[in-house]
């Protein structure tokens, strides 16, 4: 399999398989992607779905003392059903932004936030370590995207900032769910839920470079059609991270009624923007995207 060009051991795009993502995304890869230089993640979304920077959640100031923030997350192992997105194409060359396991037909779906374009060579880490030198669940090749051409970040176009995204099996020829499980996509059934949160932001903002978690309750976000929660600690980077109700403790799914998008990618603009995360709506909209994806 020859290389691209400039880029040593890249597969090209039309053959990139898990095995390709996984010899590319090595560990010393992945630290030297780290954010928080020049290509660092966390500008504030556009309505085209970029930004200056990367796409995902405003950049918002590091987050003062717990004690001032009413609820905070708090940083864990992580679980297999959530992960990261890498990618190789154009800037986007660290983790980006998060997305989890759906359930599916075929086994194969992740959900994240649509203007979390991962590119044409890109890849899903589950339950990701930061400078592991083997990912405890794999490096999986992303194939094909499904998202709303009309998707944005600003007006009624926030409504659709989420996508779907299908992965390629594993050398062995296993599926991404049957490794790591997945999350039912289910109707956000009301504005008022309690959910948990989990998500991996950037080292920009939070240096352990690890997953957060946060339980909380959601609400209305005055003036639209989209859920917004208050908790700490959501920087840029965890946009796609999934919310979650009736949380299995033992495999750590659940159902998964909205991700942290919508409106400015996710969140207000300006400082401390990290305590409070916006997510669409799930209604009609996302499960006719859903069977779309599926049907590919």
């Amino acid at each position: 399999m020859a290389p691209v060009a400039g880029r040593p051991g890249l597969a090209p795009a039309a053959s990139w398989t898990s095995r390709d993502a996984a010899a590319y995304w090595t560990s010393e890869r992945m630290a030297a992607a780290a954010p928080g230089r020049d290509n660092a993640p966390g500008g504030s979304a556009s309505a085209s779905g970029t930004t200056a920077a990367q796409p995902g959640k405003p950049a918002a100031e590091p987050a003062k003392p717990a004690a001032q923030v009413p609820n905070t997350a708090q940083h864990f192992d992580g679980v297999p059903s959530v992960g990261v997105l890498f990618s190789v194409d154009g800037d986007a060359r660290t983790h980006h932004c998060t997305a989890s396991v759906v359930h599916s037909p075929h086994r194969n779906l992740i959900l994240t936030a649509g203007h979390c374009n991962p590119g044409t060579r890109a890849a899903f880490v589950p339950q990701y370590r930061s400078g592991a030198t083997t990912q405890p669940y794999g490096v999986w090749a992303i194939e094909e995207s499904f998202a709303y051409d009309d998707r944005g970040t600003t007006g009624d176009k926030a409504d659709l900032d989420f996508a779907f995204a299908t992965v390629a099996p594993a050398e062995d020829g296993r599926s991404l769910e049957e490794v790591t499980g997945g999350n039912i996509l289910t109707p956000t059934p009301g504005y008022a839920n309690d959910v948990t949160v989990i998500g991996y932001p950037n080292v920009r903002n939070d240096p352990a470079d690890r997953a957060v978690r946060c339980s909380a309750r959601t609400a209305r976000l005055t003036g639209t059609r989209e859920l917004r929660m208050d908790c700490g600690g959501f920087y840029g980077g965890t946009s796609g991270s999934p919310w979650l109700t009736d949380v299995d403790d033992e495999t750590g799914t659940g159902r998964v009624i909205g991700v942290i998008g919508g409106l400015n990618g996710g969140g207000p603009k300006g400082p401390h923007n990290d305590r409070t995360s916006y997510s669409p709506y799930f209604g009609g909209k996302i499960l006719s995207l859903y069977s779309r994806a599926v049907r590919s």
